[in-house]
């Protein structure tokens, strides 16, 4: 692990996720976080689409994408319990997924092949994060697209997660949570198409209503505001839970 990348968080970060139970099936569409994820990777995920997730455990839509997009998936994390409950749940569901236990600054991953690179609330652990969008597009083929997706806390969201748990606020780098600041973290001269676009449904699960609510009451609320979001036919942005910055390669990369 490199100590000159300025992370906001350390590896026992993840590995304490890491130990957090799940359980071995398919994740679950009635969860509106699920639905949000997999609209979006319908938008770009083919069938044989060599794919690739950053920061991957446990693995669930490491498995969706494998199960029902039936892509050629790839994923990669530095948290070895991470790294073994991802196996624990693609050996249980008899899928084939090709893991990479290793630091993102220092992998093993081959260059321009991927068709399809995303992380889903990766970059805004690191202060300096443009070299972190940079590592993502090395890893796209040419006419391929990362998709990379952080929490938006730069509105409502932030708000009531400050009020939630505002500690948990510090290992997040708000400064980027603004579609224009993401747009112009790409620097690379071999991009044919960029943009960043709030998406998804209203949803509970970036907040952490429970370190406010009781626990009882904080579950009903996240229920209730699961159920909404549902019901949602299309993205509110003001709601919208996820920033997603899309980046497409040029084809004469």
């Amino acid at each position: 692990m490199l100590n000159n990348d300025r992370r906001k968080t350390e590896k026992d970060y993840w590995e304490a996720i890491s130990q957090e139970p799940i359980k071995n099936r398919l994740p679950s569409k009635l969860n509106v976080g699920v639905l949000n994820v997999t609209r979006l990777l319908k938008r770009h995920v083919r069938p044989g689409s060599r794919y690739l997730e950053i920061g991957c455990a446990p693995g669930k839509m490491l498995a969706w994408v494998a199960s029902v997009l039936k892509a050629e998936v790839n994923g990669l994390d530095y948290s070895e319990p991470g790294i073994a409950k991802c196996r624990a749940l693609f050996d249980a569901l008899g899928l084939k997924v090709n893991l990479y236990h290793d630091d993102f600054f220092n992998h093993h991953l081959p260059p321009a092949f991927f068709d399809v690179v995303t992380s889903f609330g990766v970059i805004e652990h690191f202060d300096n994060v443009q070299p972190v969008v940079q590592r993502h597009l090395d890893l796209v083929r040419p006419g391929g697209v990362a998709l990379i997706v952080i929490p938006n806390y730069g509105g409502i969201y932030g708000s009531l997660q400050r009020w939630c748990d505002a500690p948990s606020m510090a290992l997040h780098n708000l400064e980027i949570m603004k579609p224009c600041v993401l747009v112009a973290l790409v620097e690379s001269s071999d991009v044919e198409r960029v943009c960043a676009y709030p998406f998804g449904a209203m949803s509970p699960w970036i907040l952490r209503l429970d370190k406010r609510l009781p626990r009882f009451v904080a579950k009903l609320v996240s229920l209730g505001i699961n159920a909404v979001g549902l019901l949602q036919p299309m993205t509110i942005e003001m709601l919208a839970p996820m920033l997603v910055l899309e980046i497409r390669k040029g084809t004469s990369s």
